[in-house]
């Protein structure tokens, strides 16, 4: 189903003061525009705040990722790199009550982000063109780099459930990757050209029981950088997407929902995520399936990684082929 989608081009208050959803806020932008800063402060609907900073990687050799995040009542943060010619994972993750282990500014861009546990550190540290990511576990080192070239665009939406409950999501696709990985004494050097970060950065007040999709690849095509964006079931009914095709780092917003096929019973089987404006089919060769169960905060995810096929439409109407761009897809089921 096709939407009508407002296009901001002016910084905006994601809330008003009491509170409650900013309807001036309701858009898209191609730059983050957003104050989210009341988003976790003060008892106002303490329980639904969730602020969290996913980067996913993909490496001609390997699959990394880092998670810092705040639930109010709890602070889960991840290291994962999962070895592409073993497909061997390895996770490390950390549980905590309320959010002493973490820092997170509350608008992006606006200060550090720093996770630290007994059992892991992760450091998130804005540069002039660029963004640092750190961590540190047992066996497992980060010192990145992922670029954001002269005139690349991310994406930033708001996603209004109830003008109590809304979401704010910036997603930033194919930032190119340099610095090391350093696995059990192993130091992998990451080329620009060949590794890619996507950032999901959210804040947001949700509802208890939620289920989405989201997909993301990034790559090179005919000598163009290329960036898939898409995403479903959670904004379904909103008037918001956050769909999109990145060329050469500018946006091409699709403001359609989209339709996403895959078989339970299969994860591996490719999935089909299909409309007017895009017509992608998404290989897998890994499934990382994430169960989470305590007591309030429960959490089931098949996050597939692997390739794309099939095109999307740019601003002109043009179908843009995305064969072969690597990244992922899931399908997630949160109590949270």
């Amino acid at each position: 189903m096709r939407v009508v989608e407002r296009e901001l081009s002016e910084p905006v208050s994601l809330c008003l003061p009491n509170g409650r959803l900013n309807p001036d806020s309701v858009g898209w932008s191609r730059t983050p525009l957003h104050d989210t800063d009341r988003i976790g402060r003060g008892a106002y609907c303490w329980g639904r705040n969730k602020r969290w900073e996913y980067w996913g990687m993909v490496t001609p050799t390997h699959v990394l990722a880092l998670t810092v995040s705040s639930l109010d009542y709890a602070s889960v943060h991840e290291i994962y790199v999962l070895d592409r010619a073993t497909l061997q994972p390895r996770s490390i993750s950390a549980v905590s009550p309320l959010s002493g282990s973490v820092q997170l500014p509350g608008t992006l861009g606006a200060g550090p982000v720093r996770a630290r546990t007994k059992t892991l550190t992760i450091g998130i540290d804005e540069l002039d063109a660029a963004t640092r990511l750190t961590a540190s576990a047992h066996g497992v080192e980060f010192d990145i780099v992922a670029a954001r070239p002269v005139g690349h665009e991310s994406l930033s939406v708001v996603v209004p459930w109830t003008t109590r409950l809304f979401q704010y999501t910036v997603k930033d696709v194919a930032r190119p990757l340099t610095g090391s990985v350093t696995i059990d004494g192993n130091t992998l050097t990451l080329e620009p050209g060949t590794s890619w970060a996507v950032l999901d950065h959210g804040r947001g007040r949700w509802p208890y029981d939620m289920r989405w999709n989201w997909g993301a690849a990034s790559g090179t095509v005919d000598g163009r950088t290329l960036g898939v964006q898409v995403g479903g079931t959670w904004t379904d009914g909103t008037g918001s997407t956050e769909n999109a095709l990145y060329v050469d780092g500018r946006i091409h917003k699709i403001s359609e929902e989209l339709t996403w096929t895959y078989n339970e019973s299969d994860w591996l089987a490719p999935w089909r995520i299909h409309g007017d404006t895009a017509d992608l089919r998404f290989v897998p060769f890994f499934d990382r399936v994430s169960t989470m169960n305590l007591l309030v905060l429960t959490g089931d995810t098949h996050q597939c990684f692997g390739h794309y096929e099939g095109w999307m439409l740019d601003d002109t109407g043009k179908r843009v082929t995305v064969d072969g761009i690597e990244g992922w897809a899931e399908a997630v089921h949160n109590r949270w």
